[in-house]
C-alpha cells in the first residue's frame, strides 16, 4: 500500500509549485537514500553542520553556512545573531532584547505574507520590525533614513515575487547598511538558484529554502560571512534550539548539492521550457483558454504556464475552473494569486510527464 492508501490521504498533483501546503517538492532517491541512512545511524551534530558549511562554501562560493529547521526559522536565527553576536548572555537571553539595538529596518514592500507574515519572524527573536518606504515603493534613501536609528540591529531584505510596488535595489541597500555598520540579510527562500546573485549584492547573510527548488528534506540555509554564521549557530544555545536541524535533514542538504553541483544546468533548463511551451500548446486548444510561458518574475531559470480564462467562451470561469481542479481525484493544485484576474498559473517543475497528462486531461474533461 502507498502512504496515501495505509493513512486515507488525498493524492495530489502539485502545480502550485513549491508550496508547503502540499508538501513542497520531491526528493531524489539519493537524497532520499542519504536521509534514511541518517536515521539509523548516530552523528556528532558540530561535524555534520562543519561539513554542511565546507559545502555550502563551495557550492555558492560564500565564506561560511549552516542549516537550520527551515527558512523562516533561518530568518529569525539569523535577525538573532545581529542581535546577539557571539555573546553567550545576550544568547540566553532572546527573546528579551533589554539593553541591545533591536530595531530591523524592513522595505516597507518586501512585508511580505508566505503563509505568515515575515514580521512574526522577526519578532519571534524579540525584535521590532521598522518599515521604510511605503508598500508602493521603497528607495535606497528611505533604508538610509530608516537605518540612521541608533538602536538598529540589521537591515532585513526579501527576494521574492510576493513582494508589491517598484523594485528595491538590493545591492544599494546593502551598501547603505554597511556604510553605517549594519548586517544586511536577504531571505530568498524559493531562489537557491540565484544564491550567487543574491551574495554579490553584498549581503552579509542569505536565507535560503533547502526544500524547495534543492529538494532536500525540510531545511533552511543560512549562507554568508563567516562571522554572522557563526552568530547564527551560536543561537543553537538559545531560541535557535527549537529551530534546530535534525540529522537526516543536514545528510539530505549534503546529498542534495552533491547533486545540484553535477547538474547541468543549461540542459535542465531546456527540458523545463520545453514542458512549458508543450503545454501551452496543448492547453491553448481547449475552449476558452489563452495559454502562454512566462519566466519566473524574480529570475529563477524557469518558465511557467499561464492560462488566461475567457469566461465568455469556456465552460467555467477561472475560479470555478481551479475549485474543480482541486476537488477531483487526484486533486490538483495550482497557483491561485491571480484568478481575480481570470488566470491560471501552473509550475511545472516537480511534475512527471503522466501528471501533466493528466492535468490537460482534466482541463479538456471540465471545459468540454
Amino acid at each position: 500500500m502507498t502512504l496515501h492508501e495505509r493513512y486515507g490521504l488525498t493524492r495530489v498533483i502539485n502545480a502550485a509549485g513549491s508550496f508547503t501546503p502540499v508538501g513542497v517538492s520531491r526528493s531524489s532517491p539519493g537524497v532520499a537514500q542519504a536521509a534514511a541512512e541518517a536515521l539509523g545511524n548516530f552523528f556528532v551534530i558540530d561535524e555534520l553542520q562543519g561539513a554542511a558549511s565546507v559545502a555550502l562554501a563551495r557550492w555558492t562560493g560564500a565564506e561560511a553556512g549552516a542549516v537550520t529547521h527551515c527558512a523562516a526559522a533561518g530568518i529569525t536565527v539569523a535577525i538573532a545573531a545581529a542581535m546577539t553576536g557571539m555573546r553567550a548572555e545576550a544568547v540566553a537571553a532572546l527573546p528579551d532584547t533589554t539593553g541591545m539595538a533591536n530595531r530591523v529596518v524592513l522595505p516597507a514592500n518586501h512585508a511580505v505574507n508566505y503563509g505568515h507574515p515575515i514580521v512574526q519572524d522577526v519578532r519571534l527573536a524579540g525584535a521590532q520590525p521598522v518599515f521604510a518606504g511605503t508598500a508602493g515603493a521603497c528607495t535606497t534613501a528611505d533604508i538610509e533614513r530608516s537605518i540612521s536609528h541608533p538602536e538598529t540591529s540589521c537591515l532585513l531584505l526579501v527576494s521574492s515575487r510576493l513582494t508589491t510596488g517598484g523594485p528595491v535595489d538590493l545591492a544599494g541597500a546593502v551598501a547603505a547598511a554597511q556604510r553605517r555598520g549594519v548586517p544586511a540579510i536577504i531571505d530568498g527562500a524559493a531562489q537557491d538558484m540565484r544564491i550567487g546573485e543574491l551574495l554579490a549584492t553584498g549581503a552579509d547573510l542569505v536565507v535560503i529554502s533547502a526544500h524547495k527548488y534543492l529538494a532536500s528534506p525540510t531545511a533552511g540555509l543560512i549562507i554568508g560571512r563567516s562571522k554572522w554564521v557563526q552568530a547564527a549557530r551560536a543561537q543553537e544555545k538559545g531560541i535557535g534550539r527549537a529551530m534546530k536541524p535534525t540529522k537526516e535533514a543536514i545528510c539530505g542538504v549534503l546529498a542534495a548539492i552533491e547533486e545540484r553541483e553535477r547538474l547541468d544546468l543549461a540542459a535542465w533548463r531546456r527540458k523545463q521550457e520545453d514542458r512549458v511551451i508543450h503545454f501551452v500548446q496543448l492547453a491553448n486548444a481547449l475552449d476558452g483558454v489563452n495559454a502562454r510561458a512566462q519566466p519566473d518574475a524574480v529570475g529563477m531559470p524557469f518558465s511557467r504556464a499561464h492560462l488566461s480564462i475567457d469566461s465568455g467562451r469556456a465552460r467555467l470561469d477561472a475560479r470555478a475552473l481551479a475549485a474543480a481542479l482541486k476537488s477531483g481525484a487526484p486533486s490538483i493544485w495550482i497557483m491561485e494569486h491571480r484568478l481575480a484576474e481570470a488566470e491560471l498559473i501552473l509550475e511545472l517543475v516537480q511534475l512527471g510527464d503522466d501528471e501533466i497528462d493528466t492535468i490537460l486531461a482534466r482541463l479538456s474533461e471540465l471545459l468540454a
